[in-house]
């Protein structure tokens, strides 16, 4: 069979953003720098927050729902007694609390009764929708919507003492769609005051991590991981000849003993390349998700991007 020809290098980039660059800023120079206009990113992060940004290229773009979905990890410190209209450093000042009578003790207490399931407000400046139109467009307009609280997960909020008693360092670890600055402000509250977040910088998406992370000048093709190494958070199945040309197509397959939990899952050909995303289906079945590559094809980038795991 002919390998399938592509527009350009597909595959992962693990960036380390920088303060002052928003994320579709790093979106548009990696397009330059990796030479297609297919490249996405998963997971916003705002200008001032640095650290690890995921951009998908090429087919991999088709992939980034599943990494959105990954868990987060931050560290970053909270400045107690005053509040700010963007509940961070870049905001304007909107009300200040005497909060000198505050111990360390105190703090830990409110962090430990913001961690595990809870429900948050999502802030105005955010990219959430209310009616079609996102929040951080209305926040600019002037418009203060009521937004109705979601349900998160903080596995961790560990919190240490500084040498300045209004600011505490702390580290969180948090399902998708928690907002840290928001987790400040509600800080501040428990403690009866206000607070908001500065230095804000992601650690980790998942399994990828600083250690896995380039600075944008260096991103090339040379520094893509596979399609299947995106994935690797991801429980796989990994099939041969018929069955894999099968998945190629799209074909619906029985949920046997090779798909562990509930999914989704990475589905891989004989050589380790990523066919499709497969998701549960209705009677002990799997379908397809996202197909990516037919069988035999050219599911992996170029020849000189790093194997599965690097």
């Amino acid at each position: 069979m002919s390998r399938r020809r592509t527009d350009g290098p597909d595959g992962l980039v693990v960036v380390d953003k920088e303060a002052g660059w928003t994320s579709h800023d790093v979106v548009a120079k990696a397009r330059g720098l990796l030479g297609t206009r297919k490249v996405g990113h998963s997971g916003t992060l705002d200008p001032d927050a640095t650290g690890v940004l995921l951009l998908g290229v090429g087919r991999v773009t088709r992939l980034l729902r599943f990494l959105t979905a990954l868990g987060k990890t931050y560290t970053c410190e909270i400045v107690l007694g005053t509040e700010t209209s963007t509940l961070d450093a870049s905001g304007e000042v909107t009300a200040s609390h005497d909060m000198a009578g505050v111990s360390f003790a105190d703090v830990e207490r409110a962090a430990a009764g913001l961690t595990g399931d809870i429900l948050q407000v999502p802030p105005m400046v955010s990219a959430v929708k209310v009616e079609g139109k996102r929040l951080h467009q209305l926040a600019r307009e002037g418009v203060e919507v009521e937004r109705e609280a979601r349900p998160v997960t903080v596995h961790r909020f560990v919190v240490q003492p500084t040498p300045d008693r209004r600011v505490v360092r702390a580290e969180v670890e948090c399902s998708s769609g928690t907002y840290v600055r928001t987790l400040a402000a509600d800080l501040g509250h428990a403690l009866g005051g206000g607070a908001h977040l500065r230095d804000l910088r992601r650690t980790a998406i998942g399994s990828f991590t600083l250690a896995d992370a380039h600075p944008l000048a260096a991103v090339s093709p040379d520094v893509l991981l596979t399609p299947a190494a995106a994935l690797r958070d991801y429980p796989s199945v990994v099939l041969d000849g018929a069955e894999a040309l099968a998945v190629s197509h799209g074909k619906v397959l029985p949920r046997d003993e090779r798909f562990s939990g509930e999914g989704p899952w990475a589905v891989l050909d004989g050589d380790g390349r990523l066919l499709a995303v497969y998701g549960a289906h209705r009677g002990g079945s799997a379908k397809p998700e996202v197909v990516v590559a037919p069988a035999g094809g050219g599911s992996a980038p170029t020849s000189s991007s790093p194997a599965d795991g690097q």
